[in-house]
């Protein structure tokens, strides 16, 4: 349930404000995991982890180029839509943890997909999609979003939060932006700006303040 929740939250907020926005109010998902580690399952997480958390937002915020956003023009649904895919991503982060810890890291996301796939038959005909006419090129980029861009990264990610736990694992997955902005480099020729690659070097930055030392178990 979580993950539909998250897709569909995403997916809304990105209708009612850009993708820049609605990538960093997800990408706040982090804050809500270490919250719920500390006060919910009283972990203890090492301030190096701590202090990765606001760097990689920060990072997150100049790599999608936010500081151009007006954010007090921006539409109230999608913001609020944008933080409950937060909400939902860190949900789905630590339910994942804890399904872990009975079931293989894609045994989860297999679950996760069937109870996703469930709601969304519910909420619109079943099967509709396969109802409708589509040409071989659009079923391609379907099949191809549905394996390359949705089961084999939550596979991947489940296997990143079986290994490091949902908090380390939330601030590795900013890496994302920074990702798309090299393949758009390499295959599109765009280029970041200063302050983008900035935000790329503390999003990096994190990543390497969590290796310097580990969460207690």
């Amino acid at each position: 349930m979580a993950l539909a929740a998250m897709q569909f939250t995403y997916l809304y907020a990105i209708s009612k404000i850009n993708v820049a926005a609605a990538i960093l109010l997800q990408y706040q998902a982090p804050v809500l995991i270490a919250g719920y580690a500390l006060i919910f399952s009283r972990k203890r997480i090492s301030s190096f982890t701590l202090a990765a958390i606001p760097v990689a937002i920060i990072g997150c915020y100049l790599m999608v180029g936010a500081y151009n956003l007006d954010i007090l023009q921006l539409n109230g649904q999608g913001i609020i839509s944008g933080l409950a895919s937060a909400f939902a991503f860190a949900l789905y982060s630590v339910k994942s943890e804890y399904g872990m810890r009975s079931y293989s890291p894609w045994t989860v996301v297999f679950y996760a997909l069937l109870f996703a796939s469930v709601i969304w038959n519910v909420m619109e005909p079943p099967l509709s999609a396969f109802t409708t006419a589509y040409s071989p090129v659009s079923w391609w980029w379907i099949f191809f979003i549905g394996v390359f861009g949705t089961i084999i990264p939550f596979g991947l990610y489940n296997e990143g939060v079986n290994l490091i736990l949902s908090t380390r694992a939330s601030i590795t997955a900013t890496l994302e932006p920074v990702m798309a902005a090299a393949i758009s480099f390499l295959f599109l020729g765009e280029v970041m700006k200063p302050l983008q690659i900035t935000g790329a070097g503390l999003v990096i930055a994190s990543i390497m303040m969590l290796q310097m030392r580990k969460d207690p178990e």
